[in-house]
C-alpha cells in the first residue's frame, strides 16, 4: 500500500513529517516531495502550496510520478457550521468547489460539467476515518466546501452552510477531489478546525490555532493509517 499525502502550507507537512521514518526527498517541477513510511505504510508528503489550482497541479504531480493507492489531503479549515468547533476534526464525505459558478447556463451553484455539484469522497477510506477516536475531539461527517477564498466573514459561512450544507470550508480539497476522481485514484480529505467565522476575530483565531489544529489532524490521519494496517 502507498499513499499520497497532500498539505497546502509547510506549518500542515512539518506535524506529519514527526510521524514519518523519511527515507529521502525528491523535487519534482519545484515541489518536494517526502519519500517514508508511517507506521508500516509508505508515504509520500507534499506541499502544493494554497489554492485550488496549486493542489490540482500537485496531485497530478503526485499521481504521475508515484502511482499512489490512495491520496488524501489534509489540513486546517475554516467552520461554517455553528456545530463545528475550533479543533474539531471534519471528515468529507463528499466535497464542493463553492465559487464555481456557471449558473448562467441554467447550472446550479458548484456544478461542473461532468462531475456535477458534489464529489463523493471513497467510502471505505469514509467510514475506516469516522472509526477514529481522539481524545477530547469531537468528529463530524459531511461536506468540506473549496474555494479561492479566505473565509472570513460570518455572511460568506452562512452562504456557503446554507447553500451546500458544508460544515467548514478551505481551498485545496474539492480540486484535489476532482483530479483524484478523474484519474480513478481513491480519495479522502480530512480538516481540523482552526478559525470559525462565528468568531469576533477569525484572522486573529486562525493564527492562533494553526499549529494546534495542524498537530491534531496529523495524529488523526497516523491514527487512520494504523487503521489501514489493520484491515
Amino acid at each position: 500500500m502507498k499513499i499520497g499525502i497532500i498539505f497546502a502550507m509547510k506549518e500542515e507537512i512539518d506535524e506529519l513529517l514527526k510521524y514519518i521514518n523519511l527515507e529521502k526527498t525528491n523535487s519534482i517541477y519545484d515541489l518536494d516531495f517526502y519519500e517514508g513510511s508511517i507506521s508500516n505504510t509508505k508515504c509520500i508528503l507534499v506541499e502544493s502550496g494554497v489554492g485550488k489550482v496549486n493542489a490540482a497541479r500537485c496531485t497530478q504531480v503526485l499521481i504521475d510520478n508515484y502511482n499512489v493507492d490512495y491520496v488524501f489531503n489534509i489540513g486546517v479549515a475554516g467552520s461554517v457550521s455553528d456545530k463545528v468547533s475550533i479543533c474539531d476534526i471534519v471528515v468529507a464525505s463528499e466535497l464542493v468547489q463553492h465559487d464555481f459558478d456557471i449558473t448562467a447556463f441554467n447550472h446550479e451553484k458548484g456544478y461542473i460539467p461532468k462531475i456535477g455539484v458534489y464529489i463523493k469522497c471513497n467510502k471505505e477510506l469514509n467510514k475506516l476515518a469516522n472509526k477514529i477516536d481522539i481524545k477530547n475531539t469531537n468528529i463530524h461527517n459531511g461536506v468540506i466546501a473549496s474555494g479561492d477564498i479566505f473565509c472570513s466573514e460570518y455572511k460568506m459561512g452562512e452562504k456557503i452552510h446554507n447553500k451546500f450544507n458544508a460544515l467548514c470550508v478551505e481551498m485545496e480539497g474539492a480540486s484535489i477531489a476532482q483530479v483524484c476522481y478523474l484519474c480513478k485514484v481513491p480519495f479522502l480529505v480530512i480538516r481540523s478546525i482552526s478559525d470559525s467565522p462565528y468568531q469576533k476575530n477569525n484572522k486573529l483565531t486562525y493564527d492562533e490555532f494553526l499549529i494546534k489544529s495542524s498537530k491534531i489532524v496529523a495524529k488523526f490521519l497516523n491514527n487512520l493509517i494504523i487503521k489501514m494496517e489493520e484491515k
